[in-house]
């Protein structure tokens, strides 16, 4: 392999393995593959443990999907690699088994999604720069509606409205004794 399949062959290898991680590792398997200053550009959704970078960031992340998803894998489609940017297209996987809490820019609860036991598959693309041997940056682009489709979230009916009401003051509320 010359110089240039090595390094294609590194960034690739690094951001397949940011998804084992979203699956099921640890604090320090994080530390070991995110830079400390690593930015996730779709921090803005998520709750606050999972806003300003780094490994701890990118961990809380994980925490917070693994937390709403049992049995939550990807399923990588695609990786296209060019320079230290890694492209995976990927499908994700998992049932909904606990309440999902989406944030707004502020990081507060903006939506909460009760359980639903339904089983999903959502197309997502990943975008994942890479710089000696570190995730250093993050993009997605997800299949939101389809899931949300999968999951009975969209369109609503009456007694799931109720439900995400009540489970949106419960966060809310979690979130003011938390502070």
């Amino acid at each position: 392999m010359d110089q240039t399949q090595d390094a294609v062959t590194a960034v690739t290898a690094v951001a397949l393995r940011s998804f084992e991680l979203m699956r099921d590792g640890g604090l320090a398997d994080f530390e070991a593959l995110i830079h400390p200053e690593a930015v996730n550009h779709e921090e803005r959704d998520e709750p606050p443990a999972a806003r300003g970078g780094g490994p701890r960031a990118f961990h809380a992340t994980a925490l917070w999907l693994r937390d709403a998803y049992a049995d939550l894998d990807w399923t990588i489609n695609h990786v296209v690699t060019e320079g230290e940017l890694a492209v995976v297209h990927c499908t994700m996987t998992g049932r909904h088994v606990r309440t999902f809490v989406a944030y707004d820019a502020a990081a507060q609860v903006a939506d909460a999604f009760p359980a639903t036991g339904k089983r999903f598959a959502s197309t997502q693309t990943h975008w994942i720069r890479v710089v000696d041997g570190m995730l250093v940056e993050h993009w997605a682009n997800r299949d939101d509606l389809g899931m949300a489709v999968e999951l009975g979230w969209v369109p609503p009916t009456p007694r799931y409205l109720v439900r995400m009401a009540l489970a949106k003051r419960r966060a809310r509320r979690a979130e003011r004794y938390s502070r």
